[in-house]
């Protein structure tokens, strides 16, 4: 990966940088909630507050000694815990920003936060109205509006 990115004929591919958060799921919408008040998270012309969130942990993975306390507790990647990712602009000043208001509304003192750069495709909405692989001429919802 070189420079800033790249295009091809339909895709411009940018350069970004991909946060994630390990969080309890019902902590979600609260990070959120603050993340997008600072980075609106836009995808495309039509689309903000997009971010990813995997499915929660079904069981604890184990535990872990907490020297400090001298008992063992589950890890945070136990039943309830998501991950949740989201790509922000390749700015240091946005960056420090995000991460200092996730970490003031996080539950945990220790959350886990990640960041890495990553290249993120965007389309160059050209006009493929034919694609016969595009969910507008498969499933889309609005075919079987119109059938009835």
């Amino acid at each position: 990966m070189k420079g800033h990115g790249f295009e091809t004929k339909s895709v411009r591919m940018e350069r970004l940088l991909k946060m994630s958060v390990i969080a309890p799921e019902e902590d979600v919408d609260r990070i959120m909630k603050h993340v997008c008040q600072l980075a609106p998270l836009t995808r495309g012309d039509r689309y903000d507050s997009n971010a990813y969130q995997s499915a929660p942990a079904l069981s604890s993975t184990g535990h872990s000694k907490v020297p400090q306390q001298g008992r063992n507790r589950k890890y945070a990647s136990g039943p309830g815990v998501v991950e949740v990712s989201f790509d922000l602009p390749d700015s240091q000043e946005l960056l420090e920003q995000v991460v200092e208001a996730t970490f003031q509304v996080h539950r945990y003192r220790e959350p886990v936060i990640k960041v890495q750069p990553v290249m993120v495709s965007r389309s160059m909405v050209l006009d493929d109205r034919d694609n016969p692989y595009r969910w507008w001429n498969t499933t889309g919802d609005w075919k079987k509006k119109q059938a009835h």
